[in-house]
This record gives C-alpha cells, structure tokens and sequence, in this order.
C-alpha cells in the first residue's frame, strides 16, 4: 500500500480558488501544500486518505464549487488523484525577518486554522500582533505556537466574535463558507478595526448581498484579502495581508 497520495489540479472552469498543475500531498497524518482549501480540500483529503486505508485504484473527478460543496465560487475544479509524484507549487516556510517596530502589538484575531491560517501566522511578526486564533476544535491547530499567539477552540465561532474586542483586526479564512458569512455578520454588528475576508470576486459580490438583506453594509470587509501580485499560494496570501496590516500601523513596516 503506498503511504502517499498526491491530488493535483488538472483543470478547472469558472472562478476556482487555485490554478490548474496546483498539488498537494497527502499522507494519514500529513498535508503538504493545498489546493485552495475549504470543503473542496476537506473532501480531497477525505478521498485520498480512503484510497490509501482501502488500497484504492488512483482515480480522477471534477467537483463542481457550488451548493453541493457549500462554496461560491460558482466553478468547477478537475482533481487527479495518482501516487506518482508530481510538480507541485507547495509554498515553503518563510521565517519572518527580524524588524524592530516602534508601536506597541496590535491585536489580531485569526478565524481559521487552515493553511492560509498558519501562513499568517508564520508571516507575522512576533513584536508587531498578539494573536488571537480561533478555530472550532483543538485539533484544528498545530502542535506548537509562539508565546504571542492564543488559539481558542470555539464550537460557536459567530457568538465568539460577537464579544470580540472592537479594537481588533481580523482576518476570516475558515473550511465553510456559511462560518465565513457568519463571522462577517457577527463582526460588522460588534464592530472592528479592520477586516478581511478570504475568497473571490464572485464569493464576496454574493456575501455582500446577504449582508445586506441583513441589514448590514459589507463595505468595511476588505475581501478579496492580500495582493494578487505575490501570488495564490498561502504564503504569498499571508505576506500580502501582513503587509496590508502593518501599513495599518504608526509607522507601519512592510514584511
């Protein structure tokens, strides 16, 4: 039996969160890159991790992003599962270089402990965030953080977000969309210093709607989140809203 299934992106049609000859590795322990994450990778992983307990045959299928998966991007994402290895644009840890900031931590509330999660994490300066890290079970995060970050496991995030300092910034990247809109409505109810939302143009244009028909104008949430020309992959992602964040600050500096 091989101990190492890898799911590669072969095509996609429509607004999708990654681009095609996108890879990740999975094992029963480990993930190693991502294909965009959410209820797209959650079934990947689900699937790859059966073909390697049952010795299942490699296989291929096209998930459509839409009701089906909980998602709004609206496309439609070809995954080829093979325990060959493939190219992959698996991003790397990038330790953060050290700068001396002049403010004091700023506060940083983080909604998801996927793989953009801990890319900003990673991303982030020490001196520069106390970190708050919320996701809805212990097992959502890593074994280990630095002594600026507190990961709360929170079965209701929403109700947790609605008591969240209103001095905070925040940045929401869970796996479900619905938590994602969830959090955006606690949020602009309670209040913020700032806040970003990962997802599409198509995601946000639908998130605004329902935000309105709440009652609630969508337009302080910054989505999509970081700077499209460092790239897709989570570490590109990260560097891109830290920099955003940073620029937030008395004499803010980039990463």
């Amino acid at each position: 039996m091989s101990d190492a299934v890898y799911v590669q992106i072969t095509a996609t049609r429509g607004s999708a969160p990654r681009d095609a000859g996108t890879a990740m590795k999975v094992t029963l322990r480990d993930i190693t890159g991502t294909i965009g994450g959410g209820a797209l990778e959650l079934q990947a992983i689900e699937t790859a991790r059966r073909m390697l307990t049952e010795d299942a045959p490699e296989r291929e299928e096209t998930l459509p992003l839409g009701p089906g998966l909980g998602q709004c991007c609206g496309g439609a994402v070809s995954l080829r599962f093979t325990r060959e290895t493939c190219a992959t644009d698996v991003a790397q840890v990038h330790a953060h270089p050290d700068v001396t900031y002049r403010h004091p931590p700023a506060d940083l509330w983080l909604w998801g402990a996927g793989h953009v999660g801990r890319a900003v994490v990673r991303a982030c300066p020490p001196q520069a965030f106390n970190i708050t890290w919320v996701d809805t079970g212990a097992d959502r995060f890593p074994p280990q953080v630095g002594s600026h970050v507190t990961t709360v496991p929170a079965a209701d995030m929403p109700r947790l977000a609605a008591r969240a300092p209103v001095q905070a910034h925040h940045l929401i990247f869970t796996y479900a969309h619905d938590l994602d809109l969830a959090l955006c409505a606690a949020l602009l109810t309670r209040g913020f210093a700032s806040c970003g939302l990962i997802g599409s143009e198509t995601k946000w244009a639908r998130f605004s709607k329902r935000l309105r028909a709440l009652g609630l104008d969508p337009a302080p949430i910054t989505c999509p989140i970081g700077d499209k020309s460092l790239g897709k992959v989570p570490d590109d992602i990260a560097r891109g809203c830290v920099n955003g964040l940073l620029a937030l600050m008395p004499e803010g500096e980039t990463a």
